[in-house]
């Protein structure tokens, strides 16, 4: 039977199930949520927008985008016990702390076990509201500071960047964290939508599906690779560096970060527009540099990319977060939070026609043996 039997390893080029969330075109490097072009979503929608989108199916009239926006912003509420744990946990990685606090409102919000349709929506809006709560009060009691409240006058991207820092962010600077939430919204069947669909295939809570995304999300091989990418920029030091650096890594048939994707043999459609993001953030803030190396690591890759080793958005992720003066190990966490709506939108599609997802093993380990008592062992 081993010989009869095609395993297809991590279930690459698999089709487990239909999706109207997402499209993905590999080859031609092209993405599109609910059928609308990630580039028109980057360049004319908000963040608002493309939750309401990726949640409900459409985009929103102006009544459902203030009605929904409403929603999303009244959520911005932790219960007490929440810092309670951020604070007994101060000093763990930024993921875990987010994790536990995650599966701790399982316990505390009074609803969080309503399996129902309405029940996912409501959980669904107040944890995408609650998480870059979590992660901004996290990072001020680990730095001994008071965690900052939420602006309800401000939009969702603003609203992360003033809790974060404490200050109100420019127009480019919001706009910016906007679009990086944008294009990190929804990516088809990646590790985390995958697992949290699992997760509901088995009937468990939103609460627990998300628990299940953000650990799969923490593991290098998918969340990581901004703050790779950030560790590399600081490795090159400066533009003239990055031939060197590309061609002793290419000698050492090791890969440079932020290059190649698992579905995309084009360049990401994303990188285009954090790419003139990092250009002109850089420029904001006096620090034109850290641009200057990723062109440069750019240009030195560009005889691969006819291998398919072609940029991917996180290549330039991890620099907008630089120019933040955001802590490294902060970038997975923001992940998380552009990501919130995406899992959602799964969650709720693999509830609607739900199955249990129980993929096969094919046995190869040793042939039928008989019991040896254990004196005789």
């Amino acid at each position: 039977m081993t010989d009869t039997v095609k395993i297809n390893r991590g279930l690459k080029g698999v089709y487990f199930e239909r999706s109207q969330i997402s499209d993905i075109d590999g080859r031609a490097g092209s993405l599109t949520y609910r059928g609308y072009s990630i580039h028109d979503l980057a360049t004319q929608a908000t963040f608002e927008e493309v939750c309401y989108l990726l949640i409900h199916g459409d985009l929103p009239d102006a009544t459902q985008l203030a009605e929904f926006d409403a929603a999303l912003k009244a959520a911005r509420v932790l219960p007490e016990p929440v810092f309670d744990i951020i604070r007994a946990t101060a000093h763990g990685h930024p993921m875990d702390v987010l994790r536990t606090a995650v599966s701790a409102l399982a316990a505390l919000e009074p609803d969080s076990h309503d399996a129902s349709e309405a029940g996912f929506l409501r959980n669904g809006i107040r944890l995408t509201a609650q998480v870059p709560m979590i992660i901004a009060a996290h990072e001020a009691i680990r730095n001994g500071r008071t965690p900052v409240l939420p602006d309800m006058s401000l939009s969702h991207a603003a609203n992360w960047l003033w809790m974060l820092k404490g200050a109100r962010p420019s127009a480019d600077a919001e706009r910016l964290a906007d679009v990086d939430f944008i294009l990190h919204a929804e990516h088809g069947s990646n590790a985390s939508s995958f697992a949290a669909r699992v997760t509901v295939g088995t009937e468990a809570t939103l609460h627990g599906a998300m628990v299940t995304a953000l650990s799969t999300l923490a593991g290098p091989a998918h969340g990581g690779a901004a703050e790779d990418v950030m560790k590399m920029v600081h490795e090159i030091g400066k533009p003239e560096n990055a031939a060197a650096y590309v061609a002793a890594k290419r000698a050492a048939k090791e890969p440079v970060t932020g290059f190649g994707h698992r579905v995309y043999r084009a360049e990401d459609p994303r990188a285009r527009h954090m790419r003139e993001g990092v250009r002109k953030l850089g420029e904001e803030m006096g620090a034109p540099g850290w641009y200057a190396i990723l062109q440069a690591v750019v240009e030195a890759m560009s005889p691969y990319a006819r291998h398919g080793l072609n940029v991917n958005v996180d290549f330039y992720s991890g620099v907008i977060y630089q120019l933040h003066e955001i802590p490294m190990d902060l970038y997975v966490p923001i992940f998380a939070i552009g990501r919130m709506p995406g899992w959602l939108a799964q969650c709720l599609e693999q509830r609607r026609s739900n199955i249990l997802i129980r993929p096969l093993t094919l046995y190869d380990g040793a042939a039928p043996r008989d019991w040896v008592p254990l004196a005789a062992r």
